[in-house]
């Protein structure tokens, strides 16, 4: 299984170690093609690359996915943005948030029949929530 891991850079930096903590769970189901998204490195600034080259190789990421897992709890332009193209391309989304951090979600996710939504707090939680929704290689 090929799996974009999705969650805020430029929208803020502040749960770079959960999305780390999530990305090595979501590495149990398969090949994680985002995995620098929780790199302690990786600042608010992105990538030292153009936004084009970003824009081609995540897209090209994403069309090639069988899944696209978004952490949500921290609202970003890039990570709706990428919710709406897997949506339109019948990709399986996951959005996964802390509700006690964000209580009402976007209802532009929140709404949507084509995402599987779940809350959580800790990560322990959403251990249980990927083995029930994701197939193992």
């Amino acid at each position: 299984m090929r799996i974009y891991f999705a969650g805020s850079i430029r929208g803020g930096r502040d749960d770079w170690s959960l999305y780390k903590q999530i990305i090595g769970l979501l590495s149990n189901y398969g090949e994680v093609l985002t995995e620098h998204i929780g790199n302690s490195e990786l600042s608010i600034t992105g990538e030292d690359i153009p936004d084009r080259e970003i824009y081609d190789r995540d897209l090209a990421w994403l069309k090639s996915c069988d899944c696209l897992v978004a952490e949500v709890t921290r609202p970003s332009l890039g990570v709706g943005y990428e919710i709406g193209k897997a949506t339109e391309w019948g990709k399986q989304v996951l959005c996964v948030y802390r509700e006690s951090v964000t209580p009402k979600l976007s209802a532009m996710v929140a709404g949507s029949e084509s995402v599987a939504l779940h809350s959580y707090e800790d990560v322990e939680e959403l251990r249980i929530f990927f083995e029930a929704t994701l197939t193992r290689d």
